[in-house]
């Protein structure tokens, strides 16, 4: 369960959809970056728009800087340093990206046993997000009957709230009408 946790660290969302890094897949599967785009590119026909995409320069800089925030805590960057000296900071080409279609469909091409592997933790990783996303959406219709539900509630209080001080305004005046000056003859 904690390679599914870790999995799930590296989904993002882009262009409405869920998707992973190629170098985040290359990693997983033990492979370098260069290594899976090259197969991706032997088979592209298996490969559509909605399957793999490339970022573009204004899309990688906010991942990139989500990225970075979230690994703030691990590693510190001076202000000043322009480029870093790790490898992969400092790239050529945008990366792609591929959604859960597209990681499916990496199954076919690369075929080692570590592939395979990760492919099921991926998948189960995916499924988990979406488990997550419905029962999210359930709660919020659940949430949505209940204010609809006070609301009704709220309507019916003040209704009897309106009925008891009707009824307080008549027992005053009724008190008014007994404590008030007698007139007349008295035996």
């Amino acid at each position: 369960m904690q390679i599914i946790a870790h999995i799930q660290n590296r989904i993002y969302e882009i262009r409405g959809e869920r998707v992973m890094l190629d170098k985040d897949l290359a990693a997983l599967y033990d492979v370098e970056t260069k290594q899976l785009n090259q197969a991706v590119k032997r088979n592209i026909k298996r490969f559509p728009p909605d399957f793999m995409f490339q970022l573009t320069t204004e899309e990688y800089e906010l991942l990139r800087f989500q990225i970075e925030s979230s690994e703030m805590n691990e590693r510190s960057r001076s202000q000043i340093v322009t480029l870093n000296t790790g490898r992969g900071y400092n790239i050529k080409y945008l990366p792609y990206v591929f959604t859960e279609q597209g990681v499916a469909m990496l199954s076919g091409i690369i075929n080692s046993d570590r592939a395979i592997e990760m492919n099921i933790a991926i998948m189960r990783a995916f499924i988990a997000i979406k488990k997550a996303l419905l029962q999210q959406n359930d709660m919020k219709l659940q949430l949505k009957e209940i204010k609809e539900r006070l609301g009704e509630h709220d309507a019916q209080l003040n209704q009897i709230y309106d009925a008891m001080e009707n009824l307080l305004d008549e027992k005053a005046a009724q008190r008014k009408w007994d404590e008030r000056d007698r007139i007349g003859f008295v035996k």
